[in-house]
């Protein structure tokens, strides 16, 4: 199930990158998705909306029997830059 989530994170990525930002898978356990956001992705007020209706849409549509993704410890040191488009 793992290399699954990693595809399907994979095809939501350049999204992020184009803004700045970044995923990292963390963990996967029980239906359950533990991911990281990096750099613009840290801290911006839209992040958990962008994890919820993009990252947890297309991770849910590609991989049976996930039920959620949830943001865990974030980078420690976010950058700058601009996010969210």
């Amino acid at each position: 199930m793992r290399a699954q989530v990693e595809a399907a994170l994979n095809q939501v990525r350049p999204s992020l990158l184009a803004d700045g930002g970044n995923i990292e898978l963390v963990d996967v356990k029980d239906g359950r998705v533990e991911v990281r956001l990096l750099g613009a992705c840290h801290g911006c007020p839209m992040s958990q909306m962008t994890l919820k209706m993009a990252v947890e849409r297309a991770v849910k549509a590609a991989v049976p029997g996930v039920t959620e993704v949830v943001s865990v410890a974030e980078d420690p040191k976010p950058q700058t830059g601009s996010c969210c488009g």
